[in-house]
């Protein structure tokens, strides 16, 4: 079976969709995807891309038909829980180095879980520490311990080499997907990505 990636970053709502998404293709198709924590804002940086507020705000009629798309893909899916965060855009550098600090610690799953549920059905301010330490105590997390392991070298330099290796995969934003070498970029392309997984299979 060939290697199921999905490169996420908290601060992308279609991160969040897909990561809803994801546990149902999972069960269909009996494949695992690996969660790779990656910082979006280097990803805009390196590739010069820019977020979709800045790149199609003056796009007339484009973020309106974004958000119905929206819409209908939670229609589809039957997520019911979303929430546009009212204090979006969030820095997500510190929440980002969790994540990569919680994967070090065989914690991410439930990282992962309570990140996007905070940042996108909470609607908490995930770039404030006292907020971001009050959420992950909440959910039973040692967020002492995973805001010190952030700050380390290590861990750092491990998020830094995870988004230099994306861009020199071809990736220029989240959420991205592989199967093996081939690349996915979307929320609206994870039946493709199912497809794939079925035909490496």
């Amino acid at each position: 079976m060939k290697r199921v990636e999905f490169l996420f970053d908290f601060g992308s709502p279609n991160a969040y969709f897909a990561h809803r998404v994801i546990p149902q293709i999972e069960t269909r198709t009996g494949a695992r995807f690996e969660y790779i924590p990656i910082l979006l804002g280097g990803i805009f940086k390196l590739t010069n891309n820019k977020p979709p507020i800045v790149a199609f705000g003056e796009v007339k009629g484009k973020l309106a038909y974004e958000q119905r798309e929206s819409e209908r893909f939670m229609r589809r899916h039957r997520i019911t829980n979303f929430r546009f965060n009212p204090n979006f855009p969030v820095n997500t550098l510190t929440l980002m180095r969790m994540a990569v600090a919680a994967e070090a610690a065989g914690e991410l799953t439930p990282f992962v879980a309570a990140g996007f549920h905070y940042m996108w059905e909470a609607g908490r301010k995930m770039d404030d520490p006292a907020v971001i330490r009050a959420a992950f105590l909440e959910s039973g997390l040692d967020a002492d311990r995973l805001a010190a392991a952030a700050q380390t070298p290590a861990v750092k330099q491990r998020l830094m080499a995870n988004t230099e290796a994306a861009v020199a995969r071809g990736v220029f934003g989240s959420p991205s997907f592989f199967v093996g070498d081939e690349l996915f970029f979307g929320k609206d392309r994870l039946g493709e990505v199912e497809d794939e997984i079925r035909a490496a299979r």
